[in-house]
């Protein structure tokens, strides 16, 4: 036995004593436990308190009401936050229901660790929030003490790669005034003496992270919560939720069912933890999470250690925790223990801790802080944790029932995100979404086809725990459950070389290797529960290979995609898209009120807009293709007497818009029928100056300006097949869009691809579009447009019919906005230095951080690296072009700052002459950059 584990000696036998052996992948499921094992004492849980039910209270704690305008579920973190903050937004009618005592599933094992810097702009915010409520706003409010320990963070770098991680997070984080700071390794062991800082790269010190204690946090947020009018079951499990189905077939929730009562409700917010799977079946309600065990070790006393910063190892896996004079020892392993049979009855409970699989954990530990190696343990904490495909939350309104919402499966950071995640899921209750960009959380970016897969949810979640402290590369996928969606092409694609991404459970081409097919394989659990590993596995290993903050290997690849659409001829497979049909007798009505733009002109028109939420923001921009009335020719055309639609979307956000859509419709009563046709028609786009010459020997339709202008679409032969052609581009060259029946995808693929040879036709995928897109200006929804912008902040201006007087969805938010003038306004800015720019870099104006950047690409026809973000005014002013023009701008890149240029239109053809194929100009290339070709 090495030294590393001589600490651990006298515990791991007393527990492998009696362990049990255990089968592959269900370990769980043999597992005993017992809420009244010792493992259950006070002290073996590192705090002075828990909300732990006394022996011999029975029955819920007060009287159910009849009726309440919301019921919380569950009263551990999410719970006890989502209903302090809908009373402090006026709600005053609301119930929490505790099954047991608040805290007792998975809650008060927490090790409540708070970090402020995540590799998300939105997550920044959220976890700023709960700091703040947690740190001072409710001992304000309430006079207690929530627990609240700002004892700093510090992250540990053993190699540059992850150094340059946090170098992103501490450029972003300068964005938001969040102090941090990277230290060399002599610095850093200044200031944790007590460290081993001879394999260390660097760490980066965040002094105002902290520590959170569950029991006092739940127990301050409950008091200030019923202190504005909310009342606070415990002892009183839910069996049941009532569904009705109102007029228009509509299923709303009608009341929430326990022993001891009903409750008449119209909302339940489902906060059950990794009970929560359990909650949403009783409602019809597939809720996507698993259960697994979670552990971590408390250490005896360590002289020293006190006062020390909590510590995050990522490269070890291991999280050692700050307890008073002690620590807290944990971490994320690739073969984590599935708790399959999840039991009702499991409260302030704990699991034996299996020493097979947490002994991982242990050489790292003790490596960073040698001490340990001569230390005792005092307990061990093994619970459950609830883990979701992407290691995000899942919060919203259930797309299966009106009224059910969702908060729950926090991958461990449930105390950590409490705070953010309950005020925003507070707000989307009251007033129909939340206030930040919350689309990552949201249940709707799941399709509804994987959410009910145990395999996706199986597989996808296991991943996400074991990458848990990987880091976060711009370019990574998962290798978990894939090809659970494939177009027609997807074949001939994957043998010509096509390296694919997975968006919506799709499989889309994202770039064209040139050394053969790279298929990715069945999931593998990285070799754990003895599972076969992938020993040969091409397209991991071109993963790898993009695993960098540089430039990726590949990148000439990628220019040469680029390239090869503007100046000759690309194809696009971009089947994964939704396509969805609108019509019935308020089809117009519904257009009008859904669409930013005016999508009512004559049929064969092609409309790019948006769709708006109350506030103004963004919940999609599509295009929008008037119909003529027609009987039905499925899939190309929808029986129509009257006004029909056909809305084209990104694949990757079609179920968020499948249910913005259709929630819309529901609060307004129209009469119209949605119809998803998105898995019986491929798509492709093809792209570039010499498109029109190809595809005017494919298709039997003059495709002329006059005949065939850009924004319309018509039924024509291609190949002798019936497709949708539609003059389009997202990536600002001329070209034209094929909606294809499924059968005939591959003949019209193929005959495009022999016609094109003579053009020099290439495939390109959805890297090129990236950068294509970017180059010319075009949005991404998600990234530099999202549900907190407005179209007026992102240059959007012209989708919306703010001319006519036809009301739309979001329109007074617009009017009230324009009058003010923006406060914010989105930016292009090019670096004239080739370095690789990801996104979430800092902007400066004059040395004052006014934003960062949320999209970032190379564009290989300005030979410039470009990037979008929304900037204000430090002054709180508006942001004028003015301000723009007569500021001087810099992007923190990885705490490098690099001078950048401000461009108020696209540096690449401003003019928009491509899309119309005009090719003229003096440069006949219209400004490509053309070396290396």
């Amino acid at each position: 036995m090495t030294g590393a584990m001589a600490f651990l000696v006298t515990v791991a036998r007393r527990v492998m004593a009696c362990r049990q052996p255990l089968s592959p992948l269900s370990r769980a499921s043999t597992r005993c436990y017992n809420s009244q094992s010792t493992h259950t004492t006070e002290k073996s849980v590192p705090y002075e308190k828990t909300l732990k039910q006394e022996d011999g209270i029975s029955g819920p704690t007060k009287p159910l009401p009849k009726s309440a305008d919301v019921v919380v579920i569950g009263g551990g973190s999410l719970g006890c936050q989502t209903l302090y903050h809908l009373c402090k937004m006026g709600m005053t009618n609301v119930v929490l229901l505790e099954r047991d005592r608040l805290t007792a599933g998975t809650t008060w094992h927490t090790a409540g660790l708070l970090w402020q810097l995540r590799p998300s702009d939105t997550e920044v915010e959220l976890l700023a929030h709960t700091r703040n409520v947690i740190s001072s706003e409710l001992e304000e409010e309430t006079g207690l003490e929530t627990g609240w320990i700002q004892n700093g963070g510090l992250f540990i770098a053993s190699n540059k790669q992850r150094l340059d991680e946090y170098k992103r997070l501490m450029s972003l984080g300068k964005a938001y005034g969040i102090e941090s700071y990277v230290l060399s390794p002599a610095e850093t062991q200044d200031l944790y003496p007590l460290m081993n800082v001879k394999d260390l790269y660097g760490t980066l010190y965040v002094p105002k992270d902290g520590t959170m204690d569950p029991a006092g946090t739940c127990t301050t947020l409950s008091r200030a919560a019923t202190a504005r009018g909310a009342t606070v079951i415990e002892n009183c499990p839910v069996t049941g939720v009532q569904v009705k189905v109102d007029d228009f077939g509509v299923k709303r929730v009608k009341a929430v069912e326990t022993a001891h009562g009903t409750i008449q409700t119209p909302c339940v917010v489902n906060c059950a933890g990794v009970w929560a799977t359990k909650l949403g079946k009783m409602a019809g309600v597939n809720v996507p999470l698993v259960a697994m065990h979670h552990a971590y070790v408390v250490t005896e006393r360590i002289e020293g250690i006190q006062n020390m910063p909590n510590v995050r190892d990522h490269d070890a896996s291991v999280y050692l925790r700050l307890q008073g004079d002690a620590l807290s020892v944990g971490g994320y392993e690739q073969n984590p223990i599935f708790w399959d049979d999840v039991s009702d009855k499991f409260a302030f409970s704990l699991f034996d801790l299996d020493w097979d699989v947490f002994m991982q954990h242990i050489d790292g530990a003790v490596n960073r802080v040698p001490a340990l190696e001569q230390t005792g343990i005092k307990s061990t904490v093994c619970g459950p944790e609830s883990f979701t495909a992407d290691h995000k939350p899942l919060m919203g309104e259930a797309p299966e029932v009106r009224g059910f919402f969702l908060g729950c499966g926090f991958n461990s950071a449930g105390m950590m995100l409490g705070g953010g995640c309950g005020k925003e899921l507070a707000h989307w209750i009251i007033h129909g979404r939340p206030e930040k960009d919350m689309y990552g959380y949201d249940i709707r970016r799941f399709h509804h086809s994987l959410t009910d897969n145990n395999r996706w949810i199986r597989e996808r979640s296991h991943e996400s725990y074991a990458k848990n402290y990987s880091v976060v590369f711009p370019f990574d996928e998962p290798l978990a459950s894939r090809n659970m969606r494939k177009d027609p092409f997807h074949q001939v694609l994957q043998e010509q070389g096509c390296v694919f991404q997975e968006r919506h459970g799709w499989e889309r081409p994202g770039w064209f290797n040139r050394d053969g097919p790279a298929p990715v394989l069945d999931y593998d659990y990285y070799g754990a529960y003895d599972v076969p590993k992938n020993t040969v596995y091409k397209y991991s290993e071109i993963l790898g290979k993009e695993y960098t903050f540089a430039f990726p290997p590949h990148h000439d690849v990628i220019r040469d995609e680029c390239l090869t659409c503007r100046n000759a001829v690309a194809v696009f497979d971009m089947s994964y898209f939704g396509k969805f049909y609108l019509s019935g007798p308020d089809a117009k009505k519904a257009a009008d009120w859904l669409f930013t733009a005016d999508v009512n002109k004559a049929p064969g028109s092609t409309v790019y807009t948006c769709m708006l939420n109350k506030r103004g923001g963004v919940e999609s921009d599509l295009t929008v293709s008037r119909l003529e009335p027609s009987p039905a020719h499925l899939p190309l055309t929808p029986e129509s007497n009257g006004d029909a639609y056909y809305l084209a979307i990104g694949g990757g956000v079609a179920q968020h818009n499948w249910s913005h859509i259709q929630s819309v419709l529901q609060d307004q009563g129209f009469h119209c029928t949605l119809i998803d046709h998105t898995e019986d028609m491929g798509m492709i786009s093809i792209q570039g100056p010499k498109s029109r010459e190809l595809l005017q020997e494919v298709l039997d339709s003059d495709l002329s300006n006059d005949a065939f202008p850009f924004s319309t679409h018509k039924i024509v032969n291609a190949a002798g097949h019936k497709v949708r052609a539609m003059r389009l581009s997202f990536v600002g060259e001329m070209g034209w869009e094929l909606h294809i029946p499924k059968e005939s995808c591959l003949p019209v693929y193929h005959a495009i691809m022999a016609t094109g040879a003579k053009y020099g036709i290439c495939n390109a995928g959805y890297r090129a579009i990236d950068s294509l897109s970017i180059e010319k200006g075009y949005r991404h929804w998600h990234a530099d447009l999202r549900p907190d912008d407005t179209p007026l902040e992102a240059g959007l201006a012209f989708t919306c019919k703010m001319k006519t007087s036809i009301p739309f969805l979001g329109r007074k938010a617009l009017e009230a906005q324009k009058a003010e003038g923006l406060r914010r306004r989105i930016v292009c800015f090019t670096v004239d230095e080739k370095v690789p720019m990801f996104g979430l870099e800092a902007i400066f104006r004059n040395g004052v951080p006014v934003g960062h950047l949320r999209r970032s690409e190379f564009g290989f026809a300005i030979d410039k690296t470009l990037g979008y973000g929304y900037i204000r005014n430090p002054d709180g002013g508006v942001v004028s072009p003015d301000f723009i023009r007569s500021g001087e701008f810099t992007l923190e890149r990885m705490g490098v700052t690099y001078k950048a240029t401000a461009h108020l239109k696209s540096p690449f053809d401003p003019e928009n002459k491509r899309v119309k194929g005009i090719y003229s100009s003096p440069r006949d290339d219209g400004g490509v950059h053309k070396a290396r070709m």
